[in-house]
């Protein structure tokens, strides 16, 4: 009789990026329990590709332990600028770890050992509690999502202005999460990228008057760049504001550049690009075509694209 295969721990299964990862796993015949934080989350998790689902919230150290019984692989992306980040990671890699989990892989970002962005630092702690547990693991360090286009892709048709709240001169590497996702699925349910850390970006370093002229050619009308007031795209963000505003001024003069050679080695193709993102924005299907089953866009502020480099599940 064949062994079954291992069971994986998908958290934030029913997440706008967590969400890609079930179904990359489904095609790969893994068996998944997805870990939600609601009930009515459950039957979209089931039909993405899990067996099974758990309810529970991240934050509580009871449920995180009890969706650990049994597992055999945790896949975990912490939510955008989620309070106290580092130690609630922690808190879940110590349940990983207590519960027997062989392998823990981590969607991190990219560049986590920059002290001045709280989304980047919060999760050095995180890879330094991994590397220390004895698991095998495997960390995914992606730039900037192409799905944070998704929200404001309307807005930007409408008014002819794709604007975001740091100077349009500075470059960035970007990447579509569901190639994020499918190196976490081959992460997950492979031993070639075990120990290994990776950046993952797609091929380029555009700034925001480029990303305006390919939006354009894509549109086949004009979309010119601007730039938001910092503090109005930050409002609305609760505890999390600050950082955003700490984040969009650090922006204007470092931008946030990577390598796509790692990223097109690891899938054995090329990464989708920018261009293939808008014309698929800009097809029939629109954003539905660009997120996984029962996921929705991410939510615009003001008239911003908000590139932020982490994913929220």
């Amino acid at each position: 009789m064949s062994q079954k295969s291992p069971l994986i721990l998908a958290i934030g299964a029913a997440g706008k990026f967590a969400g890609m990862v079930v179904p990359d796993l489904k095609k790969r015949g893994a068996r998944v329990r997805g870990f939600v934080r609601d009930f009515d989350e459950i039957d979209a998790v089931k039909s993405a590709g899990a067996i099974e689902t758990l309810v529970g919230d991240l934050t509580d150290p009871d449920s995180v332990r009890t969706a650990m019984q049994g597992v055999d692989r945790v896949f975990y992306i912490a939510p955008a600028f989620m309070p106290n980040e580092a130690e609630v990671g922690i808190r879940v890699v110590q349940a990983a770890k207590d519960a027997g989990v062989e392998r823990f892989v981590f969607s991190s970002v990219i560049h986590p050992v920059l002290a001045e962005l709280a989304n980047h630092a919060g999760k050095a702690p995180v890879e330094d509690a991994v590397l220390t547990s004895g698991m095998e693991y495997t960390f995914l360090h992606p730039t900037v999502f192409f799905q944070n286009f998704a929200g404001s892709w309307s807005q930007i048709r409408q008014s002819g202005v794709f604007a975001e709240p740091w100077s349009a001169d500075s470059r960035f590497s970007r990447v579509d999460y569901r190639d994020v996702a499918e190196a976490a699925a081959i992460a997950l349910t492979e031993d070639r990228l075990l120990y290994g850390t990776f950046e993952l970006c797609s091929e380029g370093w555009l700034d925001r008057r480029e990303i305006a002229a390919l939006i354009s050619e894509v549109l086949g009308r004009p979309v010119k760049a601007a730039t938001a007031d910092q503090k109005t795209a930050a409002a609305g963000s609760g505890p999390g504001a600050a950082a955003l505003e700490k984040m969009f001024h650090w922006y204007d003069h470092q931008g946030l550049r990577g390598n796509a050679l790692t990223l097109r080695a690891l899938l054995g193709r090329e990464p989708r690009t920018l261009r293939d993102f808008f014309e698929e924005l800009a097809g029939p299907l629109g954003s539905s075509a660009v997120h996984g089953k029962g996921t929705e866009p991410a939510k615009s502020t003001q008239k911003s694209v908000l590139a932020v480099p982490v994913g929220a599940p």
